[in-house]
């Protein structure tokens, strides 16, 4: 094993993306078949800003971590962003080989930028075995390794060779150690990207954007495919993937949303559901027709709660669990089955006609 491996291992360093998978294994199986390096800057969650603001202040650390990473006589490192965004624009300026995505939720899915790197559309493949190992895309072309990683998992090597593994463990927890960036925006004062560490309280981190409001009822927590915690649930929850597990969620992305009061939440979900429905990549059914098909039960039920439409969204959301083609009809449906369970309250509202907030048309994605 050499040097970085070795580092990279003894820090345990997992990808900052949100799967959490080792870093080290990924980076050895890239060393032992020299993998082609995608740098994930996407920012494709809702609410993500990290990667932007990685490329825009910490370019030079994310440059070196990715050459640690593509070794071999002439490495192939492509820095992947959506096209027509500031990012891209930053990263053709330094004279960095850019794959530039389709601006759509799913097209910055690992497996979409290694297709899209080898001539293909920005689609989510099926092959289940990692392509840092070579493989074949959806077309039956043959596609070289290639290995994935998040900017801030790059930005974190660097990090960790220049200080140590000793250096990194002194942040976090012995199970999630190291510093994280995480993007907070929404209803807060001071909106934006702060550096916190696994082990700290949701309160504590919104308190680096000025705080939870008193008039805060939600906290949306990982983007769409993550989970919805009331504030109160919020101000008592550790940011570990234990506390975040009660809730049915990970530390994910590093993504919190303080969602708006003056708003109906009940609307805010579908209008997010609905969303998530249109990006669908179209090849398969719990994408092409489940989700939409989720999206309109839970508008249905959250507009006019019953029992047999909560019974049905029940069901809806049972049948999409692990069947899709890529793993975007499992983060829609986590999102909302626990939107499901935190706004009882709202339903209950909706059901005797007493909910105050606004409607869709004053919704939007946050």
């Amino acid at each position: 094993m050499n040097g970085i491996v070795e580092l990279l291992e003894a820090a345990g360093l997992t990808g900052r993306g949100g799967a959490a998978f080792s870093t080290a294994i990924k980076v050895k199986a890239a060393h032992e078949n020299g993998a082609e390096l995608i740098v994930n800057a996407c920012d494709g969650e809702i609410g993500a800003a990290k990667d932007a603001w990685i490329v825009e202040h910490r370019l030079p650390e994310l440059i070196e971590g990715a050459s640690l990473v593509a070794r071999g006589r002439r490495p192939k490192v492509r820095y992947a962003a959506h096209r027509g965004s500031r990012t891209a624009a930053l990263l053709h300026s330094a004279g960095l080989h850019v794959l530039e995505a389709p601006h759509r939720y799913v097209s910055s899915e690992e497996t979409s930028l290694i297709q899209l790197a080898h001539g293909g559309p920005a689609k989510p493949m099926t092959k289940r075995a990692p392509f840092v190992f070579g493989g074949r895309d959806s077309q039956g072309h043959r596609v070289r390794p290639t290995v994935v990683l998040n900017a801030e998992t790059l930005l974190r090597v660097s990090q960790i060779n220049r200080h140590g593994a000793t250096w990194f463990r002194s942040f976090g927890t012995e199970l999630e150690p190291g510093p994280r960036l995480v993007a907070i925006s929404g209803h807060v004062a001071r909106p934006g990207v702060h550096e916190v560490a696994a082990g700290m309280s949701i309160a504590d981190i919104l308190a680096l954007a000025g705080g939870l409001p008193e008039d805060a009822r939600h906290v949306g927590v990982g983007g769409l495919g993550g989970v919805l915690l009331t504030a109160q649930d919020a101000r008592t929850t550790i940011w570990t993937g234990g506390g975040m597990k009660r809730h049915g969620g990970s530390l994910g992305p590093g993504i919190f949303t303080v969602w708006d009061p003056s708003e109906c939440p009940v609307e805010t979900a579908i209008q997010l559901l609905s969303y998530g429905a249109g990006e669908s990549a179209g090849q398969c059914g719990p994408c092409m027709f489940g989700l939409p098909a989720l999206a309109g039960d839970w508008a249905a039920y959250g507009r006019t709660p019953s029992t047999d439409r909560y019974q049905r969204l029940q069901l809806r959301l049972d049948l999409l669990q692990r069947r899709g083609a890529c793993a975007h009809p499992d983060g829609v449906s986590r999102f909302a089955r626990s939107a499901l369970a935190t706004l009882r309250p709202e339903f209950a509202a909706h059901a005797n006609h007493s909910c105050q907030k606004g409607g869709l048309r004053h919704a939007r994605l946050v």
